[in-house]
């Protein structure tokens, strides 16, 4: 489950790492362009049930924070393709999960050291409050068609910084997700529900990590240029 190294001169310990691929396997055969082959997942429910077996086994606590993060991301990716596939294919948004009383990112389901967690815990309690990265936004996926795709590959501690920038870049120049039509940008709802993860800046946000012609128009328009949020589409984000 977790592998530790002992190469270095004197015998010092290496960070532990977690092995997550049993979960790239099953993306690498499920996931085609952002959407989610839900049936290919239930055949292969097996291999998913022992890779969140993994996951409970370890204590996210002996990882550096690197690790910690890709740990978690991949957890709440995992355990929310577990949630879909318990209803699935009788299922068109997750939110169908949920009841008047309790949301699905509410339920206790994801296992992890010994205790039941929510989908909620780990992305505001662990991810955000923790690390403090809007970047997180784009790495955890609700299974809809609004949400960041989930990515093709886990999350590992050693690339995380280049794997969250690219699914950032990804996210904010598709212009399905956010787009400039003349004064207007619009963007996801995601930063409207989360203004201060962005420091209350969504187009300074979007000039770091936009492609050059629509970051030189932000740029070059940033003072007139006005913010309105899309709808979100919280249908299934199924093949």
């Amino acid at each position: 489950i977790i592998i530790t190294c002992l190469l270095m001169t004197g015998g010092s310990v290496h960070a532990m790492v977690v092995d997550h691929s049993l979960f790239a396997s099953l993306l690498d055969r499920h996931l085609k362009a952002g959407m989610v082959d839900y049936k290919g997942f239930q055949k292969d429910e097996a291999i998913l049930d022992q890779y969140l077996d993994r996951l409970a086994a370890v204590d996210p606590e002996v990882l550096s924070n690197q690790e910690q993060f890709a740990f978690y991301a991949n957890a709440y990716n995992a355990w929310t393709l577990k949630l879909i596939l318990s209803r699935y294919p009788d299922i068109g948004s997750i939110k169908e999960l949920g009841s008047i009383f309790k949301s699905p990112w509410k339920k206790k389901i994801a296992r992890i050291d010994g205790q039941l967690l929510t989908l909620d815990q780990i992305e505001h309690d662990i991810l955000r409050k923790r690390f403090k990265d809007p970047r997180v936004h784009f790495a955890v996926n609700c299974a809809s068609k609004g949400c960041p795709p989930l990515q093709e590959e886990p999350f590992t501690g050693s690339r995380l910084d280049d794997q969250l920038n690219r699914a950032t870049m990804h996210f904010i120049n598709a212009s399905h997700f956010n787009r400039l039509e003349g004064d207007i940008l619009w963007v996801s709802k995601i930063f409207d529900w989360f203004p201060e993860d962005f420091n209350d800046d969504v187009i300074g946000y979007f000039i770091q990590f936009a492609d050059a012609p629509l970051r030189d128009q932000l740029e070059k328009n940033r003072d007139r240029i006005r913010v309105k949020y899309l709808d979100y589409d919280w249908s299934l984000n199924g093949t």
